[in-house]
């Protein structure tokens, strides 16, 4: 077994792709691991916006009570959202039993510019969600463990390697994997909510001394006085858009369908529906529990370790158990990311606005391609925002709900088209085939409403963190849909140049001059003569003098050892290899323009890498150089040298002339 296989696992066949899908157990650890863990930090993100109020703002604290309390009905409002939203999706779900998502349904209602930016959105998202994700895993980790701070980057960058790694072995195993630590984050939360109520109702539940965290820094803002009540609702709206990052991942099962097992569409609706309510179970419960302890935001120490320690007591069993469970569902989160990612890369790769690598299935049957993209992407973003999540989190959600815009008005239109089909009609759409439905004014008026309600909050999302980091994302997007349709005009460009429709194409004989390239007289040049004989063209060989004493060297041994044919010596002053080989083949071409120019050069095979490297590899370059001039054929004649014991035997039999072996060009 080499590396490959012991890190990746064996090869699986084309036919075993059927035997990749997953259970709604496995399904609901894949897809709802991003937006699960997102209830690690959106209260937390709630409060360091609210903060900003109650720090300073005595009249207001002392009148209206404590002012992060003010995180409660914002949960509650985000929650009625998300419901929104999960309703809409769940539409979607059925609508396009393919997948997709917004993607899909922007193209199949909106048009392909639409469809392109919620494309671009997604994909900005999905690796803005393995850099949130993991840098809050990490920070719940040194939220225990103080000392590894300094490393947070370090191990953020590490965590994605691993990430890449079991990804990389296919869905359906790291589905099996990644199922551990999110179920056993599900207990372990669910535990301290349950632990946490009963404390609070019975009066024993303990505060946060103020004194005891550090405060987040608030970012540069001046505080709010009771007289700045524009500021105040600007904040309130802040804190609101901050919180409705728990939405983020709501979409990842509308786009991987398929990877469900059959009834697939029926699988994915009731894995989205448990996802949503235990996410609105979680995100509230924290919230509450969050408020009635005092929790202080702090980089230092998360909500959720304050939220452990005053519910199980400092540094105890469960307190340890809970950031463990945490960490391992933020780290895990960017699972969900791993596994739609490279799917709708491949949707885009597929209809020519990304590259066409992007569509290949490796050896597991993943999209390798994608899988690699999106994890040096993440890493990289980890590097710049040093692995913190505040600063992270501006970034992240625009194109969350954009995508969610985007989507739930293409289902409204698409529910219009179903409105206008008789019962039992049924239509083949560009994507998915419409039938009518009696429901479809209810339906129609849910998509309008989610979005309405997605595309108002993308706006207070844009405009309160616009100046810290939301900038980048609004010109990022636009940006990358140019990048989309430049490839696309690429592709349809080289479409139309290789396409015979309405022309008859050339097939009249050319003549062919055949060229072989030696760097020196020994085995492998016999083996190119032989084969520049077998095409039954004309030809020569060149030799380009770099050096010319053993220009002169090989001259005599050509004479003496081969024997036949013309030997051409190109003289080059500067050391240049290609270049006085492209200047003879324009000689040639301007003689006689029709003609083909077949280059022939060896190539030194070796058993392994480190020694493949010991050798120039020149066909490697000349390829690159060569094939960019017209009529110009290349050919690469590989010269296997194996270094084996048993080879070494036979070596040792040979004529010491037929022994001098030297690299070829």
């Amino acid at each position: 077994m080499n590396l490959g296989h012991l890190l990746l696992g064996k090869p699986l066949a084309t036919k075993d792709l059927p035997h990749q899908a997953i259970s709604k157990r496995v399904g609901l650890a894949v897809f709802a691991s991003d937006a699960l863990s997102s209830t690690a930090y959106a209260t937390q993100e709630i409060l360091v916006i609210l903060s900003i109020a109650a720090i300073g703002s005595t009249a207001i604290w002392q009148t209206q009570g404590n002012i992060l309390a003010i995180a409660i009905p914002i949960a509650i409002a985000i929650s009625i959202l998300l419901a929104i939203v999960t309703i809409s999706y769940r539409q979607t779900i059925f609508a396009y039993p393919n997948g997709g998502g917004a993607y899909i349904v922007a193209r199949d209602n909106l048009g392909e510019t639409p469809a392109q930016v919620a494309g671009a959105a997604l994909l900005t998202d999905y690796i803005l969600t393995v850099a949130v994700s993991i840098s809050a895993g990490v920070a719940q980790i040194t939220s225990f463990f103080p000392e590894l701070a300094p490393l947070r980057v370090h191990i953020a960058v590490a965590v994605i390697g691993l990430m890449t790694l079991v990804n990389l072995r296919g869905v359906k195993e790291s589905g099996t994997i990644f199922a551990i630590p999110t179920y056993f984050f599900l207990g372990v939360m669910l535990l301290t909510l349950a632990a946490g109520f009963v404390r609070l109702l019975g009066g024993s539940l303990g505060v946060i001394p103020p004194d005891s965290v550090e405060i987040v820094p608030h970012l540069g803002e001046s505080l709010v006085t009771p007289e700045a009540a524009g500021a105040f609702i600007f904040l309130i709206l802040r804190a609101f858009s901050s919180g409705c990052t728990a939405l983020t991942g709501i979409e990842a099962i509308s786009n991987g369908i398929q990877a469900f097992h059959e009834p697939r569409s029926k699988n994915a609706a009731k894995t989205l529906v448990v996802m949503s309510s235990v996410l609105i179970v979680l995100f509230i419960g924290i919230t509450v529990l969050a408020v009635n302890i005092h929790a202080i935001p702090s980089e230092h120490e998360t909500v959720i370790s304050q939220l452990g320690r005053s519910v199980f007591g400092a540094n105890s069993m469960m307190h340890f158990l809970l950031l463990g469970g945490t960490a391992l569902i933020l780290l895990m989160a960017a699972n969900t990311s791993y596994a739609d990612f490279p799917r709708l890369a491949a949707l885009i790769a597929a209809d020519g606005f990304l590259p066409r690598q992007l569509t290949n299935r490796g050896g597991r049957l993943v999209f390798s391609w994608g899988i690699l993209f999106l994890s040096l992407a993440a890493a990289l973003l980890v590097i710049i925002g040093n692995a913190s999540t505040t600063t992270l989190i501006p970034l992240y959600a625009i194109g969350v709900f954009l995508s969610f815009t985007m989507s739930q008005y293409g289902m409204y239109i698409h529910m219009g088209r179903v409105g206008k089909l008789k019962p039992g009609e049924e239509i083949q759409g560009l994507e998915t085939v419409m039938k009518y439905d009696p429901h479809w004014h209810r339906k129609q008026i849910i998509s309008l409403i989610g979005a309405i309600c997605t595309f108002v909050v993308m706006v207070i999302f844009a405009i309160t963190k616009f100046t810290h980091g939301a900038w980048f994302i609004v010109i990022l997007i636009p940006l990358l849909v140019l990048v989309f349709f430049k490839i696309h005009h690429h592709y349809k460009s080289v479409a139309h140049e290789l396409s015979l429709a309405g022309s008859r194409p050339d097939t009249k004989p050319r003549t062919v001059q055949t060229i072989i390239l030696i760097d020196d007289v020994h085995r492998e040049t016999a083996r190119l003569v032989n084969v520049a004989k077998s095409l039954r063209h004309p030809w020569k060989a060149i030799h380009v003098a770099v050096n010319p004493e053993k220009a002169l060297k090989v001259e005599q041994k050509w004479n003496e050892r081969i024997g036949e044919g013309e030997l051409l010596i190109l003289q080059s002053p500067y050391r240049l290899l290609a270049e006085p080989i492209a200047d003879y083949i324009e000689d040639i071409q301007k003689q006689e323009p029709s003609c083909f120019v077949h280059i022939i050069v060896g190539h030194l095979a070796m058993d392994t890498f480190w020694e493949q490297a010991l050798h120039s590899n020149s066909s490697l370059i000349l390829n690159l150089i060569f094939s960019r001039m017209e009529n110009v054929v290349f050919t690469t004649v590989p010269y296997r040298i194996h270094t084996h014991e048993e080879d070494d035997a036979e070596d040792t039999k040979r004529e010491p002339e037929q022994q001098e072996l030297t690299p070829t060009a």
